[in-house]
């Protein structure tokens, strides 16, 4: 029986990628990629010549019998996302879920994910936290935002540059203005950028500023 490999790609410098990724998309029989274009560019840039098949949010569901077919024979199959790990914000999950069912071993590599070098640099207590990917655009956005408002712990979200200001706009009515907060943007890449300040101050930083490039915020806790 075949292995599926949860690869981490870099979220931003290409220097993040590690020799065991590396090597491991160079052996396997087939990479499922969430982008083919995007991961096509990082195989070209390591010398990677190996088979694509597109696997992303919106065909997971028809192709995810197929894919535990060839791994229940003797294909080692990896799957990666657009930047990042797997399942993290990302596809992964259904057919992680489905491997472990069938019996299909699975491996996740450790690599990058963009919450934990935003959280660590916060400078906002990261023993406890909890993450909250990207709230729900509508239906029950409010009603989540109004639960964790009580959360005793550092919260994380991720959030699109043309919705940033809105969200912290919302966590202020939520939370209070003097609630502690920090944004990291374009984690590891050239314009990375670590805001840290009460949600008041990162609103009018960003009233004046616009947002570019993909978000991490970081807000403390009820308590702190």
């Amino acid at each position: 029986m075949g292995k599926l490999y949860v690869i981490p790609t870099p979220v931003g410098n290409l220097e993040d990628m590690t020799f065991r990724a590396i090597r491991l998309l160079k052996e396997v029989s087939l990479i499922l990629a969430e982008d083919t274009r995007t991961t096509g560019i990082l195989l070209k840039h390591f010398e990677i010549q190996n088979k694509m098949q597109s696997y992303h949010k919106f065909n997971e569901h028809k192709v995810v019998s197929q894919i535990v077919e060839r791994l229940k024979g003797t294909e080692d199959i990896a799957l990666v996302s657009d930047a990042g790990t797997p399942g993290i914000s990302d596809p992964g999950f259904l057919v992680v879920r489905e491997c472990v069912k069938a019996g299909v071993e699975v491996e996740c590599l450790p690599g990058a994910t963009a919450f934990v070098p935003a959280l660590v640099s916060s400078g906002i207590p990261s023993d406890r936290f909890c993450f909250e990917g990207f709230l729900p655009q509508k239906k029950g956005r409010m009603t989540r935002l109004k639960f964790l408002a009580e959360e005793s712990r550092t919260i994380i979200f991720y959030e699109s540059p043309h919705r940033v200001l809105k969200t912290l706009t919302q966590l202020a009515e939520y939370m209070g203005e003097e609630r502690q907060a920090a944004t990291c943007r374009e984690i590891s890449k050239i314009h990375e950028e670590t805001l840290r300040g009460t949600l008041r101050e990162l609103i009018s930083h960003f009233s004046v500023n616009e947002p570019r490039g993909e978000f991490v915020i970081v807000l403390s806790s009820k308590e702190n």
